[in-house]
């Protein structure tokens, strides 16, 4: 009997928004399961000790673990190689690789991977972040030559207050956005905060895609274990038929 594939994810240890949510997505498809670990990460900011959250040998170990659960792929589910750097998460990848075998991912290359499998350069942004760290992101993106043509952010910074944000407060804030000159498709970037619940009514408000992170990071990691991807009202670009997959970046 052929098992089901297996989705490794490294979680954020205060992130009580991407399981469940990850689990209305699949809505109970028997071809696929989830298998998560932990890692310890309460505050976003861009000072050092809120970086040392994301040092790759914690990643590597926590990849170890769900190593011994035979996974088929292993996504670092959180965004901080989108103010760190998506190099960061380029030799996260390789270093989970190396040490277990299994193809990995995270939420920061899922992003760069679906921009260049959709052909988006020009983005509307949504976080639940700080002003400084959403100016972090959107240098990052420019360097990849992802151009964010218009942000709202929040203003907050412990991460499990992320999650209580309700999903129609996203709203006004998401048109606001998507009003921008230039914007091809508006992004909730943050895997602790509750985006996929709006985007079909966004989307259809707005006529424009969005990606929210939660889904954007299960439509990679199906992609590369070549699953059938996500029902359109997830995300209307993610449900799109399966084009050959750029290389884990």
């Amino acid at each position: 009997m052929t098992r089901p594939a297996r989705i490794g994810m490294i979680v954020p240890s205060s992130n009580t928004c991407l399981e469940p949510q990850t689990g209305r997505i699949l809505e109970g498809r028997e071809d696929v399961t989830v298998h998560s670990t932990r890692i310890e990460v309460t505050r976003i900011a861009l000072d050092a000790g809120a970086n040392t959250q994301f040092d790759q040998r914690t990643m590597v170990d926590a990849a170890r673990l769900l190593r011994t659960a035979e996974v088929d792929v292993v996504a670092w589910n959180g965004t901080a190689g989108s103010w760190l750097g998506p190099d960061h998460d380029r030799e996260m990848v390789r270093q989970i690789t190396d040490a277990t075998g299994v193809p990995a991912t995270t939420s920061t290359l899922a992003y760069l991977d679906a921009f260049e499998r959709f052909g988006l350069e020009r983005v509307g942004l949504v976080t639940p972040y700080t002003g400084d760290v959403n100016r972090a992101v959107v240098a990052a993106w420019a360097r990849e030559g992802i151009e964010v043509v218009a942000e709202r952010h929040l203003g907050l910074h412990v991460n499990e207050e992320f999650a209580r944000v309700a999903p129609g407060e996203l709203v006004p804030l998401s048109l606001e956005v998507a009003a921008a000159d230039g914007v091809q498709a508006l992004v909730y970037l943050c895997t602790n905060l509750y985006g996929a619940p709006v985007v079909e009514e966004v989307e259809a408000a707005a006529s424009l895609p969005v990606l929210d992170s939660v889904a954007v990071t299960l439509w990679r990691c199906l992609d590369m274990v070549g699953a059938p991807l996500l029902d359109e009202r997830w995300g209307s670009l993610l449900a799109l038929t399966r084009r050959r997959s750029p290389a884990a970046r």
